[in-house]
């Protein structure tokens, strides 16, 4: 069955098709402005401008119907006294309203397209594998690159330049590289602060290859570390590595997700490890399923997930260590190869 037609046979009405991601999964179609509606059973009709009208002619499998611009406008008219399903999580207010004042008949949903795309075919993990591979040759070069002495931005965007270069298409997010005490904050954003000795550096990086993501944490030391900077890397790397054996087709996002916690909060240190375990990646870098304590998924081959403990020390620094893996029966296959031993830099 193509990915229409599995879509088709779980709805009960038709659907439309608003996010992006999605329509790219479902027909290969990229746009800024477009939309689907597919029917029960996978029947599909592609609306976009004229911009776009050459390439959305050319989609196999599709009817392909031009509208004006405003794409949900003309639908408002074009849909006018049907009932339909709604992506809520992409479609706004506005638009909605504006389905509805056209006379729309509206039914809230989604998930379906996103609960598909949790599992990845064989073309997909490939791609998947591809975009790992162009992370780890640029780890591997960094491992050799002098980090103290230049900036976090610095080293953000020479790494851009080499996923770019490496054969990454497009980042799959903006890198982080956080510094010293700039470690303790997950999400930290790259700043002028010059990268100093002896401390952590966590760089959380990924790429687009094939139109799928790879998503990658290593922290690295500039010069040897000791005391508590010492103490939460060996912490954040066992419970990594715990977290990776409880990966299996059948296990729950909350059970993977509170392996890794074990060791960390007999240490004394859960409050320093807020976030989940890890998400789904795929078209999009956050996906599902999801591993962490308000999961609702149960693991099946095919997934690919995150697996990225981490600690965060305000005032002290910061470790995060992350692979992606696709789940398997009884395991899970690596994506991500670069080492996770605590890498010593200039």
């Amino acid at each position: 069955m193509t990915r229409l037609e599995r879509l088709g046979a779980l709805l009960e009405r038709p659907l439309l098709v608003t996010t992006p991601s999605n329509v790219i999964y479902l027909t290969g179609f990229r746009s800024s402005n477009c939309a689907l509606l597919v029917e029960p059973g996978g029947g599909t009709t592609l609306y976009t401008d004229f911009r776009y009208a050459e390439a959305a002619a050319a989609v196999p499998g599709v009817t392909f119907e031009p509208t004006k611009r405003d794409v949900v406008g003309a639908l408002a008219e074009l849909l006018s006294g049907r009932e339909i399903e709604v992506e809520t999580t992409s479609l706004t207010v506005a638009r909605h309203d504006m389905l509805t004042a056209g006379g729309v008949s509206t039914v809230g949903g989604g998930g379906h397209v996103e609960r598909l795309r949790a599992v990845k075919d064989a073309g997909e993990l490939d791609a998947i594998r591809n975009a790992c591979a162009i992370s780890d040759r640029v780890f591997a070069e960094l491992s050799h690159e002098q980090l103290s002495g230049r900036t976090e931005r610095e080293v953000a965007w020479w790494l851009e330049r080499r996923l770019r270069e490496e054969g990454g298409e497009a980042l799959a997010f903006s890198p982080i590289v956080a510094s010293g005490r700039n470690g303790a904050k997950p999400h930290a954003n790259p700043e002028e602060r010059i990268i100093g000795r002896g401390e952590l550096v966590t760089v959380d990086m990924g790429c687009v290859a094939d139109g799928y993501c790879s998503d990658c944490t290593r922290t690295f030391a500039t010069g040897p570390v000791t005391g508590e900077l010492a103490e939460i890397y060996a912490l954040c790397e066992a419970a990594q590595l715990d977290g990776l054996a409880a990966v299996h087709a059948g296990a729950s996002g909350v059970g993977v997700d509170a392996a890794s916690r074990v060791k960390i909060e007999a240490a004394g240190r859960g409050d320093q490890y807020g976030h989940g375990l890890g998400h789904g990646v795929g078209i999009d870098v956050h996906e599902l399923p999801t591993l962490r304590a308000e999961s609702t998924d149960t693991l099946e081959t095919g997934n690919v997930v995150s697996i990225e403990p981490g600690l965060y020390v305000p005032g002290v620094g910061g470790v995060r260590i992350e692979d992606l893996v696709a789940v398997t029966t009884d395991g899970c296959e690596i994506f991500t190869h670069f080492t996770k031993e605590l890498v010593e830099v200039g």
